[in-house]
């Protein structure tokens, strides 16, 4: 398969830190992850309203693979030291006039702090940009949530507005921050600009927040 076709998740590497496609052989050590730190993912955790709250890690690969398939997502799987650390999933990719993806991701407490999250977003959004040719990626973030605001702080993305009630999150719907990036804000790359130290923090700023 071309590497660069949609529909093909490619691994992606900067350091210590790989990103590769989710396979369902990850079920058991995902599930290892999100049990260890559960108290640290819980609250930003997605939830099916009315839904019993039992996870469901088989299920919820096979849906990101068969979305993949479709070439409507990327799910990435964060490895640092031959171990899964988190998950970072491109999805809702569309082409054509509308040509963006919106990006999700988590990782476990035991490596936050450590540049692994922004560098993944970075890497992601960097090949959405310049292999799959899209325009703009799209974070939405839960205004409580300081470790994942600081990540689209640190790479510019953009604050564009709040959405009410948008995503169902840890048993009820959640108010989300819109943060964007478009592909002529970043020609050098996300990540290059952010190494360069050459971002501009405040384009993150939420009016009244700073």
């Amino acid at each position: 398969m071309n590497p660069f076709a949609p529909g093909f998740t490619p691994t992606l590497v900067d350091g210590g830190l790989t990103m590769r496609s989710v396979r369902m052989r990850d079920s058991r050590e995902l599930e290892q992850v999100l049990l260890e730190h559960r108290q640290w993912l819980q609250p930003w955790e997605a939830t099916l309203p009315g839904g019993s709250g039992r996870w469901d890690v088989r299920g919820s690969i096979r849906g990101l693979l068969d979305q993949a398939a479709e070439g409507t997502a990327m799910p990435f799987v964060l490895v640092v030291d031959g171990r899964i650390v988190g998950q970072l999933t491109v999805s809702g990719i569309q082409y054509g006039a509308v040509s963006s993806a919106t990006l999700g991701y988590w990782v476990g407490s035991h490596v936050a702090g450590r540049g692994i999250t922004p560098t993944a977003v970075a890497l992601a959004t960097d090949h959405c940009f310049s292999q799959l040719g899209l325009h703009r990626m799209e974070i939405c973030i839960r205004p409580e949530n300081a470790p994942s605001l600081r990540v689209v702080e640190k790479l510019g993305f953009r604050y564009e507005g709040r959405r009410l009630r948008y995503i169902h999150i840890d048993g009820d719907w959640r108010d989300h921050d819109c943060f964007a990036l478009v592909r002529e804000e970043v020609p050098a790359g996300v990540l290059r600009r952010w190494r360069e130290g050459g971002v501009d923090e405040s384009a993150a700023a939420r009016p009244g927040l700073g």
